[in-house]
């Protein structure tokens, strides 16, 4: 009866997605941005240091949007997950020493509820100036006795390397983390710069009349 099913749940990854020149000038402006961003909050609302240490804020990366949008074809059949007619939302965030965000769905909250991809597109400095960092996806858990899956913590899980010029997807109902990043320089442009966002259902439009 305590028998449980574990559901490794599916991510996409492309590795060189930009190439390397549109990567580096992509990462030189996301550097330059650093500067900008404000603390990382939770559910849009709040700073809890305790749950989710990093500085985000808005950041223009079309070539990003459009390279998302050649693949995103492949990914929603890998994934099975429709994103027609979507719009996207996405932010920079950076992680220097001792950053980190704990396990968390993408869907918490109630201006989360149209979110049905997430993509996470990596830039860093070469060689990596920092360690860890790595985005550990929990395995999905359905006991067979019918009642509430095992908390996250109980799960089993896979860690993503945050490299260089890739990008993952994966459905925002999946429980993730970011681990803790080791910066030993501290400095800005040793960070851990990712592109972080969601393809997102359009808002309904009001009825005429």
């Amino acid at each position: 009866m305590d028998a449980v099913w574990r559901l490794a749940p599916v991510v996409c990854r492309l590795t060189g997605f930009l190439g390397e020149q549109t990567s580096a000038a992509l990462l030189r402006r996301a550097v330059a941005a650093a500067g900008a961003l404000e603390p990382s909050t939770v559910d849009g609302r709040q700073v809890v240091p305790h749950v989710r240490r990093s500085r985000s804020g808005w950041f223009a990366a079309p070539e990003l949007l459009d390279a998302i949008g050649d693949v995103l074809p492949a990914v929603e059949q890998t994934l099975g997950v429709p994103c027609r007619d979507t719009v996207p939302s996405y932010s920079l965030n950076v992680h220097n020493d001792g950053d980190f965000y704990r396990a968390h769905q993408d869907t918490d909250g109630v201006e989360c509820a149209d979110r049905l991809l997430t993509f996470v597109y990596y830039l860093h400095a070469t060689p990596r100036p920092f360690q860890g960092g790595e985005l550990r996806v929990f395995d999905g858990a359905e006991p067979l006795d019918g009642k509430k899956a095992r908390r996250w913590e109980d799960r089993t899980w896979r860690d993503w390397e945050p490299r260089h010029d890739s990008i993952v997807f994966f459905r925002p109902t999946h429980w993730h983390e970011v681990r803790k990043v080791s910066c030993p320089s501290g400095r800005p442009e040793d960070s851990r710069f990712a592109v972080n966002g969601w393809l997102c259902r359009r808002p309904a439009r009001p009825s005429a009349g």
